[in-house]
This record gives C-alpha cells, sequence and structure tokens, in this order.
C-alpha cells in the first residue's frame, strides 16, 4: 500500500518537507511513496508533478483552490534546465469561458493561485534520465506588488477579450506575463464559450500560464546560484 501523506497545518511545516525534498533523485521520491518511475514523460505528463505534490501532501487535486487548501498555498513544480532556467511555461488554472463566470480579480481563480506559491524546480537536462533528475531548493513566495498589478493587468485584457467574444484571436502574444492557451486532451474535447455576437459557441478549453520570463525572474530572485541547487552529481 502507498503511503498516504496527510496536509500540512502551516507554512513552517511546509517548508520543512520542502527542504527534505531538496536534492532528493526522483526515483528516491518515488521509493518513498511506493511509486514506480517511468522511462520517461511522454506518455505521463505531468507525473513528476503528482510526485511532488504526494511528497508534500497537497490536497486540492485538480480543484480550483490552491493545493494545500488547509494553508491556502498553491503548489508549482518548474522544469529547469542545466542553467536553472524553466524549460516551459508554468500551467495556473483553467480559463472561465461561460457567459456570466467573469468575476473581480481579487476573487480569480488566477488569484487565489498565484497570492502564494511554493515554487519547486525540478531538472530536466533531456541528458539525465528521468529517475536522476534532482529536486532542486523550494522557495515560497507572493507577489510583490509590482508583479501583482502586471498579472491583473494581463488578466483584465485577456478576461476582456474572452467576455466581448474575441477568444478566437487571442494568441500567444496576447499578455506581458500571463498568457492564454488551449488546454484540451484532442481536439473533440470541446467546451462552451462566447461567439463574437455574444451567442454560445463550442470551443477547446484554454489556460492561463505564466510565461517562462515570469518564473526565471521568480527564481533569480530567489537564489543567487539557481544551477547549482538543481545540477545531478
Amino acid at each position: 500500500m502507498r503511503p498516504t501523506i496527510s496536509p500540512p497545518t502551516s507554512e513552517t511545516e511546509l517548508q520543512e518537507r520542502a527542504r527534505a525534498l531538496a536534492g532528493l533523485r526522483l526515483e528516491q521520491v518515488a521509493a518513498r511513496l511506493g511509486r514506480a518511475v517511468p522511462p520517461d514523460l511522454r506518455r505521463n505528463k505531468g507525473w513528476v508533478g503528482q510526485l511532488i505534490e504526494g511528497f508534500l501532501g497537497a490536497q486540492a487535486g485538480s480543484l480550483s483552490e490552491p493545493d494545500f487548501t488547509t494553508i491556502q498555498v498553491e503548489l508549482k513544480t518548474i522544469p529547469v534546465g542545466n542553467n536553472g532556467s524553466p524549460r516551459e511555461s508554468t500551467y495556473v488554472c483553467t480559463v472561465p469561458l461561460a457567459r456570466g463566470q467573469r468575476t473581480p480579480w481579487v476573487n480569480s481563480a488566477v488569484w487565489r493561485k498565484l497570492r502564494r506559491v511554493l515554487w519547486v524546480p525540478v531538472e530536466s537536462d533531456p541528458s539525465v534520465p528521468l529517475a536522476q533528475r534532482r529536486v532542486g531548493t523550494a522557495v515560497l513566495w507572493s507577489p510583490n506588488s509590482e508583479q501583482e498589478r502586471a498579472l491583473e493587468q494581463d488578466w483584465e485584457e485577456l478576461m476582456d477579450m474572452v467576455s466581448y467574444g474575441e477568444l478566437e484571436q487571442i494568441t500567444a502574444r496576447h499578455g506581458q506575463f500571463l498568457q492564454i492557451r488551449p488546454k484540451a486532451a484532442n481536439a473533440r474535447a470541446l467546451t462552451s464559450g462566447v461567439g463574437k455576437h455574444g451567442q454560445p459557441i463550442a470551443t477547446l478549453p484554454r489556460g492561463f500560464y505564466l510565461r517562462t520570463c515570469f518564473t526565471a525572474a521568480v527564481l533569480r530572485a530567489a537564489y543567487a546560484l539557481p544551477a547549482a541547487t538543481i545540477r545531478a552529481r
């Protein structure tokens, strides 16, 4: 039977667990949880994030609430290269597409997810086997006022386009730090959205993502030597 890790009851407890995780190879983390390491991530997308969630005791799953619901902290794993830079954008949450789902920024799922985040960098060099990749030193973070204003501005711009039926005109170029991209297993996974004349339309689900320039800045501010904290030995 796989061990079940109870959710942390405080930020201090979460940080202690994160410190215990730092420097471990993914095979070591998996062994502690009684899980097998897949040969690669081509058919196991999301496996690394789920593994870290299990070790730290995340409880929200796919809900729109932060992963650690009791203490309102979100968990974000970041695959990083040898230079410590993020290798891909970071998924935040789904985009509300149906009419009437717009909320103020302070009540939005994006803000609930990003106002307090535990960032966990994970080595992602393709030349290193998945099992041998190491977990980096986590950082507990909240956006400063400038970052929050930039995220809110992006969110307002993007949600205006969604609300005004301009969903299909949104591209990855929109948004300075926050962007909207399709998020679906296949082209048949449709949901309801708003058309340019206000009519309901069938469209692909969308997700909010943070650009790598944003997460890279977070990591640069947190670590003096980011690459050294995650490089395999």
